[in-house]
C-alpha cells in the first residue's frame, strides 16, 4: 500500500510529557480541526489543520479535559486535579457532538526486564479495572471564535444540550455482557488476552456502533450497536433503549480474517473497520468496507461481498501499530499509530501520521 504523504501532527510540550503522541488511539477530523485521542490520558485533544483542502500538519493543540465536562467516577468529585486515565480509544463526530467511549478492558500487568522470579511470576497474575475505561461519552461541540469547540451545554433552537455519559451512574456496559452468551465468558479476561476491548466507534443519526478488538470468536470479530439516549430524568446521563428482542444492544460479526477491531469510520452508508491483531502482536493490519452498515437493521453475519479489504497497512516489529483512521477530505484516510518508529517522531515535537488513497 503506497502512502500518499505523511501529515505532521504537532503537540505542546504537556501532551508530550504525558505521552500522549506516542500513545495516540483515536482520530477523527471536523472541517479544519482534528480530534484526537491517547490511552494514557483522560484528555481529548484537537489540532488545527495549516490547510484545510490538503492539510500537511496540524498544530495549535487544545486539551479538553474529560472531567471539566462529566463525573469521572474513578476520581473523587472532591479532588482538584480529576485527570486520571480513561483509556479513550475512539472518537467520532456526528451533528452537535463528539463521542468518545473506553477500552472497558481488564488489564493484565506486565513482565519488565527488572522483573524476575517469583515477583514475575506475580505481577503476571495480577489483573485489575478501572471505571474511568468503562465510559461512553457524548459532548456538545459548538463554533468558538470559528473553531469546533467542545462545551459542557449548549442551547440549540429552544432545545438544551449538555454533556452526558452512559457507565458513569449505575449500569455500565460491562453489566449489562455479563449475561450475553457470546461475550460474557470473556469479561474476566484483560482485553489482550482476547477479553472484552473496545477500541472503535461510529455514529450514525441515533446509532452507535462500538468496534471489538476483543474477543474475537472462532475468527470472527464483533461490533455491538446501541441507540443511546439522553435520560429525560438525568440530563447529563444517557441510557439505552432495547431492542425489538428485548436487549439494549445489537451484536453483529464480521469475517476479518481472524483480526479483531481498532477503528471504525463512516464514510457514506458504509462502514470502514481497521482490523489488527487481538494479543500482543505486530501485525497483520487491513481496512475493510462493510458495505450497507449504516442502513442494516438487523444483526448482521458481514461476510462475503458485503465486506471487501481495501487497503493493507504498513506495521513494524514492536512499533507502528495503527489504531485510529479518520477521513481527510472525501477520498483520504488519515492513519494515526501507537508507539511509533523513532522515524515517526521529529526533533521539533511532531509526530507523523500516514495520508493513504482509498480505492
Amino acid at each position: 500500500m503506497p502512502v500518499e504523504r505523511t501529515v505532521r501532527l504537532h503537540f505542546e510540550e504537556s501532551a508530550r510529557a504525558a505521552g500522549t503522541h506516542t500513545n495516540l488511539s483515536a482520530v477523527r477530523g471536523d472541517g479544519a480541526a482534528l480530534w484526537v485521542a491517547g490511552d494514557e490520558t483522560a484528555t481529548v485533544e484537537r489540532l488545527l489543520a495549516d490547510d484545510p483542502g490538503e492539510p500537511r500538519r496540524f498544530a495549535q493543540q487544545a486539551s479538553f479535559h474529560l472531567a471539566d465536562y462529566v463525573p469521572l467516577p474513578a476520581v473523587s468529585p472532591d479532588e482538584d486535579d480529576a485527570r486520571e486515565e480513561a483509556d479513550i480509544e475512539g472518537l467520532a463526530r456526528h451533528g452537535l457532538f463528539l463521542w468518545a467511549v473506553g477500552s472497558h478492558s481488564l488489564r493484565r500487568r506486565q513482565i519488565k526486564a527488572k522483573h524476575t522470579g517469583e515477583k514475575a511470576f506475580r505481577r503476571l497474575a495480577r489483573v485489575s479495572g478501572q471505571r474511568n475505561r468503562q465510559l461512553l461519552l457524548r459532548f456538545p461541540v459548538t463554533a468558538v471564535d470559528g473553531v469546533p469547540t467542545i462545551v459542557r451545554e449548549l442551547d440549540l433552537d429552544g432545545v438544551h444540550h449538555r454533556a452526558a455519559s452512559f457507565g458513569a451512574h449505575g449500569t455500565d456496559l460491562r453489566e449489562l455482557l455479563a449475561a450475553d452468551e457470546h461475550l460474557g465468558p470473556f469479561l474476566p479476561l484483560p482485553g489482550k488476552d482476547n477479553g472484552l476491548d473496545v477500541e472503535g466507534i461510529a455514529v450514525a443519526g441515533p446509532r452507535v456502533y462500538l468496534g471489538l478488538r476483543g474477543p474475537v470468536l472462532r475468527g470472527w470479530a464483533m461490533v455491538l450497536e446501541l441507540r443511546p439516549e439522553v435520560d429525560p430524568d438525568a440530563p447529563d446521563q444517557l441510557r439505552l433503549p432495547r431492542f425489538d428482542d428485548g436487549r439494549r444492544y445489537r451484536k453483529h460479526v464480521l469475517n476479518l480474517q481472524g483480526l479483531g477491531i481498532r477503528d471504525l469510520c463512516p464514510h457514506g452508508d458504509d462502514l470502514l473497520v481497521l482490523a489488527g491483531p487481538t494479543m500482543e502482536l505486530d501485525g497483520p493490519v487491513h481496512v475493510f468496507r462493510w458495505h450497507g452498515a449504516l442502513r442494516a437493521d438487523q444483526p448482521q453475519v458481514v461476510r462475503d461481498d458485503v465486506l471487501t479489504r481495501e487497503l493493507s497497512l504498513p506495521y513494524g516489529e514492536g512499533d507502528d501499530h495503527a489504531e485510529g483512521i479518520g477521513l481527510v477530505g472525501a477520498a483520504d484516510l488519515l492513519v494515526v499509530y501507537d508507539s511509533p518508529s523513532p522515524a515517526r517522531l521529529t526533533d521539533d515535537g511532531d509526530v507523523l501520521a500516514d495520508v493513504v488513497r482509498l480505492p
